[in-house]
């Protein structure tokens, strides 16, 4: 085992820093190729996913043994050998999945971009009530300071 510090260092290298880097001179290039971009970009959505995956998933597995690795093990693989691990899952597995459930995930999108909207605007009109209490507040107090004074 690694240990989870190392492993962490090198989960960011190889998993974060690394394909950045090779994302950056694709998009740099005077003409970048289409199928380029398109392999990082399906990288970047399985890195999405499985980054979500993780934050539950690290509960119930991080104990087991070289569960820091086998994270490592799996970034390498989705960029390795000119994707083809990032062909492989996101064709064989993603893709299907995303596209049986599209609909659904939109509605759902929709819903939450809905509910989003309505709790921004009451939590908006209630820092703005209790901004407008607390400027009252402040005037009067600064009013009746003035009048004690003269």
């Amino acid at each position: 085992m690694l240990g989870s510090f190392i492993s962490r260092i090198l989960l960011m290298t190889f998993g974060y820093v690394y394909p950045a880097y090779e994302c950056f001179k694709i998009v740099e290039k005077s003409k970048p190729e289409i199928e380029q971009l398109l392999l990082w970009s399906k990288y970047w959505i399985l890195v999405a996913m499985i980054t979500v995956l993780e934050r539950i998933g690290d509960v119930f597995f991080s104990w087991l043994p070289l569960y820091s690795e086998m994270k490592l093990a799996l970034f390498i693989y989705l960029w390795s050998y000119q994707m083809k691990g990032t062909k492989y899952i996101y064709s064989r597995f993603l893709q299907p999945f995303m596209r049986r459930h599209q609909e659904e995930i939109d509605q759902n999108i929709n819903e939450l971009r809905r509910k989003a909207v309505s709790c921004s605007i009451y939590y908006w009109k209630m820092a703005l009530e209790f901004g407008e209490g607390r400027l009252l507040e402040i005037l009067q107090s600064v009013s009746s300071r003035h009048n004690e004074h003269h």
